[in-house]
């Protein structure tokens, strides 16, 4: 058999891409996935971050767009008011010139007036600060004074048990005085039948003191024997 003969059988090299892809499958299939499949994956997030990202823009577009209306609105605004400014007449600012000019000149005359005025309105003042005082002093001394009073409470004594004890309250209240005014009185048992008078009035103490009551009540010594201040309260 010649060489031709042999290659024309011989089939091994004529399939060799078979066994080549046979090969990189197997090694494929050890080593884990491809490279061209984790290049698919790595370019699909590429795309998705790309896409957010797009999205962001258009945001931020959206956004500036309406800011640049809002100035836009605002500078139109602007414009028509300066117009408006520029066409009304500049007599306002004149006449304002003229009334400040008219004020500064009045308070310059104000104020040379009250170099030469200054004495009078002195003297002006303190006359209606003395007649004030004068006026506060006449109503105050309208008014009543307080007066001073005292509640005295009295224990006047007969000699005996047969004394008269109505004749004897009676001549106590015979004592008359500017600022004393009598009031209740009983009869309280001393001892041995004997009672004593307890009687109470009513003194202004500038006008009646304990001293001016027990003298004059101990003048009936014909039916007091003693006076006593049992109790004595200011008012």
């Amino acid at each position: 058999m010649s060489g031709l003969q042999c290659l024309g059988e011989d089939n091994i090299w004529f399939e060799k891409p078979r066994y080549d892809e046979a090969e990189r499958r197997f090694y494929e299939g050890a080593n884990g996935p491809s490279t061209h499949s984790h290049h698919q994956s790595s370019s699909a997030s590429g795309d998705q971050e790309l896409v957010s990202r797009m999205k962001s823009v258009e945001l931020e577009n959206q956004g500036l767009h309406k800011v640049v209306e809002d100035l836009r609105a605002a500078l139109f605004k602007l414009e028509n008011r300066v117009r408006v400014l520029e066409r009304s007449p500049a007599v306002p600012c004149a006449k304002a010139v003229t009334v400040q000019s008219v004020k500064v000149e009045e308070e310059e005359d104000d104020d040379e007036m009250d170099l030469f005025g200054s004495d009078e309105e002195d003297e002006e003042a303190e006359r209606l600060k003395e007649e004030r005082i004068a006026a506060y002093a006449a109503k105050k001394s309208k008014k009543p004074a307080l007066i001073a009073k005292s509640s005295i409470l009295l224990d006047v004594k007969p000699w005996d048990d047969e004394t008269d004890m109505s004749k004897l309250e009676e001549c106590v209240r015979s004592v008359v005085a500017d600022g004393l005014l009598w009031g209740q009185s009983k009869l309280v048992p001393v001892g041995y039948g004997i009672k004593k008078l307890q009687i109470g009035c009513v003194v202004e103490d500038d006008k009646v003191g304990t001293d001016l009551l027990e003298e004059e009540i101990t003048k009936f010594e014909d039916y007091v024997q003693s006076v006593d201040v049992a109790a004595f309260n200011k008012i």
